[in-house]
């Protein structure tokens, strides 16, 4: 695999694309712009995650404590919590779940409330990824959309697009695809948090409902695909674990950005797992 096979593959889907992946035991790693930071979108609840586990590990908070959502002001968004029209009470846990499995930002943003961005951040800084910020909630994040757009969704115009803090690495929640996979595969290797928040961690990656993106890369029996995607304008990401029947473990963390505005390309999800898939044949060939 080079460079340029892997650019191929993006410009094909008409896309820019960064990437990296990791042989989580090995350590060998191969990649295409992985250093550059780019918006996380939804993965931003990946290391909110970690932190929640981590607090849970400490006693500083219980994942089973019951917590009230009422619907006035809760974040919007079509899926979990966002989605419903009543007011529910569940567990931190449970919450977590719907936040990873289905992207839930009402879910997420209960997590934040309690979990604190700083903390997140003061995380990230002790694993020394330092290129990784979690800067805003889901919330300010879909609020600052529609102020820099002047109107809510549908967003197309270019120019919109252009203003639009959300997409800017600069002003919104952010990462490299190194880190991001660097972060994925610590919580395979257990060192993100204790084993047992980092098995649960791994129950609940695999639970994510959506197979279009780095799972379509793997359409095979018994290979596992594990991961969180996330989803703005121009913007399609996914990062996750690929582990094979033969015990080989990969972390690999996928950016995207297209160069149409339109909401429907199958072929910007798709590439997603065709370089994913080519990188990780690479690292199981070296």
């Amino acid at each position: 695999m080079s460079a340029v096979e892997l650019g191929e593959h993006f410009a094909a889907a008409g896309v820019e694309g960064w990437l990296h992946a990791i042989d989580i035991d090995t350590g060998r790693a191969c990649g295409y712009r992985p250093d550059t930071p780019r918006p996380l979108a939804s993965v931003f609840k990946v290391p909110l995650l970690v932190e929640l586990c981590r607090q849970a590990d400490a006693g500083l908070l219980d994942l089973t404590e019951r917590v009230r959502v009422p619907v006035a002001g809760r974040t919007g968004g079509p899926t979990g919590l966002s989605a419903m029209r009543d007011e529910v009470t569940m567990s931190l846990r449970d919450l977590a779940y719907l936040m990873i499995a289905v992207s839930d930002n009402a879910s997420a943003d209960v997590l934040v409330g309690r979990v604190g961005l700083d903390a997140v951040n003061a995380m990230l800084d002790g694993f020394g990824l330092d290129a990784t910020r979690v800067l805003v909630n889901g919330a300010d994040m879909l609020s600052s959309m529609s102020e820099d757009a002047g109107h809510g969704w549908p967003y197309q115009d270019p120019d919109e697009l252009s203003r639009m803090r959300a997409l800017d690495p600069e002003r919104t929640n952010r990462s490299t695809a190194r880190q991001l996979a660097e972060l994925f595969a610590m919580i395979w290797r257990d060192e993100a948090a204790s084993a047992g928040s980092c098995a649960w961690m791994r129950e609940v990656f695999g639970l994510q409902v959506w197979p279009h993106r780095l799972a379509a890369g793997f359409p095979y029996d018994d290979v596992d695909v594990s991961g969180k995607t996330g989803t703005l304008p121009t913007v399609r990401n996914e990062a996750g674990v690929v582990e094979y029947p033969d015990g080989g473990r990969y972390a690999v963390a996928v950016f995207t950005r297209s160069f149409s505005p339109a909401v429907n390309q199958p072929w910007a999800d798709a590439v997603i797992g065709t370089a994913a898939h080519t990188a990780v044949d690479r690292l199981r060939r070296i």
